[in-house]
Order: C-alpha cells, then sequence, then structure tokens
C-alpha cells in the first residue's frame, strides 16, 4: 500500500521519539513490549513508510543532547564551548544539540537526571562509569535512544560507541616519556597524582602509566599519592604536603597528573625549589595547560582532538539514527604530544 506517512508522522501518532519507531521499523532490538504495540498501532493506521536499507531516509532534522559533568574541570568547560562553537556544522547537517551538564558526585542524581533527558534522538554522553549511569543508559536504548559515549567509556553498558583516545595508551604514553627523562639512579621515583575519580578515562590512564614503566623500566617505581581534592588550592596544599613528610625529594624523577588541579601542582613545586628538577605531564591543551607548557612548569600536555571528537560523536548519531551501514566505523583520534617547542 502507497502511504504519504513519515516516520515523524508515525513517532507523533504513538507518543514516541523517532528513533524508537527507526528500530521498530528494522526489526532491531532495544525496544520494550508496550513501546513495540504502541509503534506497531500507529504503522497500521498511517502506514508503513517505505525503508531503503543501508542508505540515509530523508528526515527533516535530528535532536542530539550533549550530557557532560557540572563539575568546574576546565576541561569539561572547554569540550561545553566546543560544541557551542560548532553550531554551524551542525545547522548544516539539520542537527539540533542541546548541552546538559549533571552533578557527577552524587551517581544517582546523575542518572535521575540523565533519564528526564528526552525529546532528543541520541545522546552523547561524558558520564562516570557507574551501576547508577549504566543502567540509565540502558533504559535509554531500550526505549529506542541512541547513546555514544564520548572522552570517557561506560563499558558493559548498552551505549553503541565510543568516542576519544585509547586512554590506556595516553597512561602508557605518559610513563614512556616521564620514564625516558628519569636520571637514573639516583631519581628513580615517578610520582601518580589523582583525584578519588569514578571516570574510566582517569582510571584506564592510571592502569597504563604503572603498567608501561613496569614493562619496560624496572629500574623505576610508580609511587601513588594519596587522593588528590579537585581544585588548585587543595592540589597545592595537599602535595606540599606529601613531598616534605612522605617521600625523599632527592629520588622524584617526574610526576604524572591524570585529573585536574594543576596549576596547584606547579605551585607546590616552584615553593620547594622543584619546578625545573622533575618532569611534568598533565592532559588537555586548555589554556592554562598550554601557559604553563610556554614557561617550562609543564614536560608535555597530552592532547586529544576535542573538535572531531564532538563533530564525530553526531556523525555517529545521526549513521545509527539513518541506519546507515558503517555507522560505527569512527576512526578514534590518536594521542598528541604537545611541548613547549611544538605549542600552537
Amino acid at each position: 500500500m502507497t502511504t504519504t506517512a513519515t516516520i515523524a508522522d508515525i513517532a507523533r501518532h504513538a507518543g514516541v521519539g523517532t528513533a524508537t519507531v527507526d528500530r521498530v521499523i528494522n526489526g532491531r532490538s532495544g525496544v520494550n513490549a508496550e513501546t513495540m504495540q504502541k509503534v506497531m498501532q500507529a504503522i497500521t493506521a498511517l502506514g508503513k513508510p517505505t525503508v531503503v536499507r543501508g542508505r540515509p531516509r530523508l528526515r527533516d532534522s535530528f535532536r542530539f543532547a550533549y550530557v557532560l559533568p557540572e563539575s568546574g574541570s576546565a576541561f569539561f568547560d572547554q569540550v561545553e564551548r566546543q560544541i557551542a562553537q560548532s553550531a554551524g556544522d551542525f545547522r548544516h547537517q539539520h542537527i539540533t544539540e542541546v548541552t546538559h551538564r549533571f552533578n557527577a558526585d552524587d551517581p544517582a542524581d546523575f542518572a535521575a537526571s540523565l533519564a528526564q533527558v528526552d525529546d532528543c534522538d541520541g545522546i552523547a554522553l561524558l558520564a562516570p562509569d557507574l551501576p547508577a549511569v549504566k543502567l540509565a543508559i540502558n533504559d535509554k536504548v531500550r526505549a529506542g535512544v541512541h547513546v555514544v559515549t564520548l572522552f570517557s567509556d561506560v563499558a558493559g553498558s548498552m551505549r553503541e560507541a565510543y568516542v576519544g583516545v585509547d586512554n590506556r595508551a595516553a597512561g602508557r604514553t605518559a610513563g614512556l616519556l616521564l620514564a625516558r627523562m628519569a636520571g637514573m639512579p639516583q631519581r628513580d621515583t615517578l610520582l601518580l597524582l589523582s583525584q578519588a575519580t569514578r571516570l574510566s578515562a582517569e582510571i584506564e590512564r592510571r592502569i597504563g602509566f604503572a603498567q608501561v614503566v613496569e614493562e619496560r623500566f624496572s629500574g623505576l617505581r610508580v609511587l601513588r599519592a594519596p587522593d588528590m581534592p579537585a581544585d588548585d588550592a587543595g592540589v597545592y596544599q595537599s602535595l606540599k604536603e606529601f613531598l616534605q613528610k612522605d617521600m625523599d625529594v632527592a629520588r622524584l624523577a617526574g610526576i604524572y597528573c591524570v585529573g585536574t588541579g594543576t596549576a596547584g601542582v606547579v605551585q607546590a613545586l616552584k615553593e620547594l625549589g622543584l619546578e625545573h628538577a622533575q618532569g611534568v605531564a598533565v592532559h588537555d591543551a586548555t589554556q592554562a595547560h598550554q601557559s604553563l607548557l610556554g614557561t617550562g612548569s609543564l614536560a608535555y600536555v597530552l592532547n586529544q582532538d576535542i573538535h572531531y571528537c564532538v563533530l564525530a560523536a553526531a556523525r555517529v548519531l545521526r549513521g545509527l539514527c539513518e541506519n546507515i551501514r558503517g555507522a560505527l566505523n569512527v576512526v578514534q583520534p590518536r594521542v598528541e604530544i604537545l611541548t613547549a617547542e611544538n605549542l600552537h
């Protein structure tokens, strides 16, 4: 039977999202029985639109939500700015984007807030890797909303793709760079600094860092300081006390700062006269990090292309919504090593 009904018509009639209709029509899993029945009743009433498998179908527009932690991390703020600056690219692809910032310090609150994100075809998510968040992701996918993780994965959930660097490889890279700078045998200790993180990206970095030192540099040891606060002032105070009381700074060969608080690290080293004695490696080319790199306070900044990742996430979500074959074949960005000599 010839019909002029569209995916959007069926979605409005059934009271569901267009992504849910797409899943039902194409026989994909992830839609509960009650929702499927609503869609089938709408199709019976309006007629089933023609679907060409493996090719884009005409759609008026797409609506994607970017969900980020609420914390004052400079990196998260940079990601939000990049999403806003990509508005022109989104409009060109008929994509409407909206950004949400939720409290990641409370997993239940974050999961509840994620559950309230509606009226969208897909979600690009930067979230803590916790059971409550996984359940919220799974509920979204079952309801027909496509979900990809961005910069930090939530493994074991029903998310359909991860977009970002290999964070374990990033940690291994930091370990390799700092180990090669070490002045053994006198300086034989690499200090690992991290917050009490729930982000799998930071956990993977710590694992990779310890792995490469253990595998390739038997003369070095990795010493992890107690969990650092999230703010610069807190990191400064905690690190200064640790260096003064709990370790022999003469053996310090380098510092790997996995998360936030870089300015506090630099300040503590400066006050102890150690600012140029050891290499410091951090992540993300924020404005503050670029400035510290230029002054020699940092040895390395490990970076990933935020612009590419933001657009790649939208591209994957659109491909999933349009049932494009190969939509998940996204090229992941490489880890970029920035120094004072190649900083642009």
